[in-house]
């Protein structure tokens, strides 16, 4: 094989405000602030396909995971989007979690809101019996938790 796929580096949100969602990630779950720094715009306007392109970006670290913030300064016709689960592009990050009903309540501070109260899952899948709540934030970051019932 000519290829391999050797680790999975970070996953990364689109934000508007970095350090409110640095504080959730920070404050809220735990996370690790490993880096927070701008980006050479010429070179982001390569990588991204964006004409324009000025970014400050954070990464943290936790619970064996990296995520990556960004935040565009620039340019100045950038918007929002709004999927729901079902549109096609849609994404998540899922924690698996104690104390779901605790992490509700601490993430309403940071912006984050549940999209329904916690459900038991049914018997299908790796996640049966479990409980889950789905939470989106001010930009639409969607925050998937997953706690076992003994939790």
């Amino acid at each position: 094989m000519a290829y391999c796929v050797l680790a999975t580096n970070h996953t990364s949100f689109t934000v508007s405000d970095l350090q409110r969602s640095a504080a959730f990630f920070s404050e809220c779950l735990g996370f690790a602030e490993t880096s927070r720094s701008g980006r050479d715009p010429k070179l982001i306007e390569q990588i991204v396909g964006v004409p324009d392109a000025d970014i400050e970006v954070v990464y943290l670290t936790g619970h064996g995971h990296v995520v990556e913030l960004i935040e565009y300064k620039k340019p100045s016709d950038r918007g929002q989007i709004s999927a729901r689960p079902c549109d096609v592009g849609f994404a998540h990050l899922a924690f698996d979690v104690m104390g779901i009903d605790d992490l509700i309540l601490a993430a309403d501070e940071y912006g984050f809101h549940p999209v329904s109260p916690p459900v038991k899952t049914g018997t299908g899948g790796p996640n049966a019996g479990k409980r889950v709540c789905y939470m989106r934030d001010f930009d639409g970051v969607t925050i998937e938790l997953i706690e076992s019932t003994g939790g």
